[in-house]
């Protein structure tokens, strides 16, 4: 239900890892009507991927309250607590249940305005990724490229396409680079799932060594996104940490943990594959480079920088090449660059967001594409995932009607997740590795 118009407005944000938590907060502070007085209430989803203490605190972003629920816990929380705006930073499935689950709990009554959207680069699965986040009120678009293929992929096959608004990353910002520093530092950063294999995740690593002892004069820093045993937006089962164990490092070269803007200050050049840090670089006018060394391929998602002017090899960065980025293609995607836009990215959205806030009556019931009519063989399925019906309601036994959790249960679950995420990284290779004999 929304939240009385003459108060502050209140602003609940639901996310399922560290990375959506860290998007879905500061695109929360971003789209609201007022740039201040807003009350942020998070809700983590229960899952491998629930952020540690350590991981919230290293994304810098915090909330009038935190607290951990299952899906069907927080559509309980939703009818019990009064919002204006709530956003679903939640992988593509996480959004379509949230989304039948919510039209199913508010019926036709007042609500607040429902937002989604994307954390970063989108490379993979758009069709699939997009229409399991269709029925939200805004589907926010990252860059005026994303927002006219949201609109496609919408237009095609017949769904509404007045959602789409588009914005920013939210977490761009920082001081510009003036130049050099001393030392010179290049930072490498690294992706839980790119590449996937041994193979390649090793080749890279040998890559980042040999720079750093061609060039004894530079920092070389090894930029990781979580300690083993945490898991992020995606699974993580070769952490760098395990590929460096035995290996003489060069005194140069650091593993580094920490919030990637405070990294980016002493960053002269940014490497990766295809990181959403290469765009954070670029709004800062820090030199940035995306390697080709393993091909331009989707399944790297590499090929989102075709025309950036960044793709490049280790060879040519081992001889001193600094890429030069196409303005052109940096406005496409939304990245400023000093150019003074950035400041404006969400007005469109707080403006239409004022617009259905103001509006009389209440807004109409969530209407997503698909339904138990468009999918009847896929929509089920992803429902049931989060202990939900066809319906939308929550599927009996589910912890919608169950005692919050006491503190013996919490521990149990805290120590589960620690085994499910010891299995994916320990077990799960060896296991593969025997099957190959």
């Amino acid at each position: 239900m929304p939240a009385s118009a003459t108060k502050s407005p209140r602003i609940a944000v639901l996310a399922d890892s560290d990375t959506r938590w860290k998007w879905g907060a500061l695109t929360a502070r971003r789209i609201a009507p007022a740039a201040a007085g807003i009350r942020l209430d998070g809700y983590l989803l229960r899952g491998r991927a629930t952020p540690t203490p350590r991981q919230l605190a290293e994304t810098g972003v915090t909330a009038d309250s935190l607290r951990e629920v299952t899906g069907a816990e927080f559509l309980r929380a939703m009818t019990a607590e009064s919002y204006d705006i709530l956003v679903l930073a939640l992988v593509g499935g996480g959004v379509q249940a949230m989304l039948h689950g919510l039209r199913n709990a508010w019926g036709g009554g007042p609500r607040p305005v429902v937002v989604t959207g994307y954390v970063g680069v989108v490379y993979e699965k758009l069709a699939d990724g997009l229409l399991l986040r269709h029925g939200a009120d805004l589907v926010l678009a990252n860059s005026a490229q994303d927002a006219d293929r949201f609109r496609a992929v919408y237009e095609g096959v017949g769904a509404d396409a007045g959602a789409v608004t588009e914005v920013a990353l939210p977490f761009l910002g920082g001081e510009a680079y003036t130049g050099e520093r001393a030392p010179f530092t290049v930072t490498f950063a690294a992706q839980p799932s790119v590449p996937e294999n041994r193979t390649d995740r090793t080749y890279l690593l040998e890559r980042l060594i040999g720079h750093a002892r061609r060039h004894p004069e530079r920092e070389v820093l090894l930029k990781l996104r979580s300690k083993p045993g945490e898991h992020t937006t995606h699974i993580e089962e070769l952490p760098y940490q395990k590929l460096v164990r035995g290996r003489a490092l060069p005194a140069n070269l650091r593993l580094v943990y920490g919030h990637m803007g405070e990294v980016l200050d002493r960053t002269d050049l940014l490497v990766t594959v295809s990181s959403t840090a290469a765009l954070e670089s670029l709004h800062r006018s820090i030199p940035t480079a995306v390697l080709t060394d393993l091909g331009v391929r989707e399944a790297l998602g590499n090929h989102h920088f075709l025309g950036s002017g960044c793709l490049t090899s280790w060879d040519r960065l081992d001889a001193g090449h600094r890429p030069e980025p196409d303005p052109v293609w940096l406005a496409r995607q939304g990245v400023a660059a000093g150019d003074g836009s950035y400041a404006g990215a969400f007005d469109a959205a707080r403006a239409r967001i004022g617009a259905l806030l103001e509006r009389s009556g209440a807004l109409p019931r969530l209407d997503p594409y698909y339904t138990p009519e468009t999918a009847p063989g896929y929509l089920p399925g992803i429902l049931a995932r989060h202990h939900l019906g066809p319906d939308g309601a929550p599927l009996p036994g589910s912890p919608a009607t169950r005692a919050e959790a006491g503190p013996v249960r919490q521990i149990v679950r805290r120590a589960a997740r620690g085994a499910y995420r010891h299995g994916v990284q320990r077990v799960a290779p060896v296991i593969r590795r025997m099957g190959e004999l």
